[in-house]
């Protein structure tokens, strides 16, 4: 059952002020408006509990703390996402107290360890090839193949219940499933065929609103990138891995890519669409893992070039720099000035 977002909120303040007194003591402290979870001021000092998707809750307290005379921050998050939010704090110059919360009591939170590399499987070269003679980008993620066309999923090789490996077609899991149901006797290159054809029509520049074209926008986006990587003045980019693992397609997760730029230095690329506050504890946390101090460039379209992104932009121990294209960057990218 969900609950309403008032009584949601309510309990969240509760389980604040409770862990808030456990750990602190009793004091004053004032309740406040916070949309990633639930806060409490007192004199210079404050208390975030994250509430939904708790990895993301550095970038929004970051964002929520600016505005105010605040000396200290303390981050309460939930056991499993508490060693992330506190490896991204690492990045910022006045990083937050990260804490993380164990039933009714609260503790340091230690950062944790990068996800380690996923080797391919020996079969990997196999499914690349079939997906690359059809036109589709193949992208390897936590040890995953994944076949893209224009950054959306439409093909993953997955294990079955006996072991084996295949390829399945559809456009994330459910669609997967669907299209297995229907299709299952229809082979795979036909099948193929068939997925890229119908994302083609849908996700291209002046298409009517589909699904097609509005998921995964952030990694459209750095599709083409990688054909024109001078646009942030690069030589070469190739997709590289989020550090949190996307869950399913309909996340909008910032999208990395690495690669070397116009002096042969290594650079790291962020893609975002929207107002992400999490872009830039995301993308840092991305740096911090493939290329640690790289030049840093998050990519955003320019109705999304908020103020707020370009400060925790230089709230960073190592700044970062972003860079603006045309609104219609699908017809094709564009730098503003």
């Amino acid at each position: 059952m969900t609950l309403d977002p008032e009584r949601r909120a309510a309990l969240l303040g509760a389980k604040l002020g409770a862990l808030v007194r456990a750990g602190w003591g009793d004091a004053e402290r004032s309740p406040a408006v916070f949309g990633g979870g639930a806060a409490l001021v007192h004199d210079d000092t404050a208390w975030v509990l994250a509430d939904d998707e708790p990895h993301r809750v550095l970038g929004p307290t970051l964002a929520w703390a600016a505005g105010r005379d605040l000396a200290h921050v303390n981050v309460l998050v939930d056991d499993d996402a508490a060693g992330v939010v506190a490896r991204r704090a690492l990045a910022f110059e006045r990083a937050p107290r990260v804490w993380r919360v164990d039933g009714r009591t609260v503790a340091p939170a230690e950062p944790a360890p990068y996800p380690a590399s996923a080797p391919l499987p020996d079969d990997a070269e196999r499914f690349a090839a079939l997906l690359g003679d059809r036109g589709v980008e193949v992208v390897v993620e936590h040890g995953e193949l994944v076949g893209e066309v224009l950054g959306l999923e439409i093909a993953r090789v997955v294990v079955g219940e006996g072991g084996e490996r295949r390829l399945e077609v559809g456009v994330g899991r459910h669609d997967r499933e669907a299209f297995a149901m229907l299709h299952g006797d229809v082979p795979t290159p036909e099948a193929l065929a068939a997925v890229v054809e119908a994302v083609v029509t849908h996700r291209r520049p002046g298409a009517s609103p589909h699904p097609l074209n509005r998921l995964a926008a952030e990694r459209w986006l750095r599709a083409l990138l990688l054909d024109h990587p001078g646009v942030v003045g690069a030589r070469t980019l190739t997709p590289a891995d989020p550090p949190v693992a996307r869950s399913n397609v309909k996340d909008a997760t910032p999208a990395p890519a690495v690669g070397e730029g116009a002096d042969g230095e290594a650079v790291v690329v962020v893609c975002s669409t929207g107002i992400d506050l999490d872009l830039v504890p995301a993308a840092a946390d991305a740096r911090g893992w493939h290329a640690p101090g790289a030049r840093l460039v998050l990519v955003v379209p320019g109705r999304d070039d908020h103020p707020v992104t370009r400060r925790l932009a230089d709230a960073l121990a190592e700044p970062a720099e972003v860079v603006a294209v045309a609104d219609d960057w699908r017809a094709g990218l564009v730098p503003l000035a």
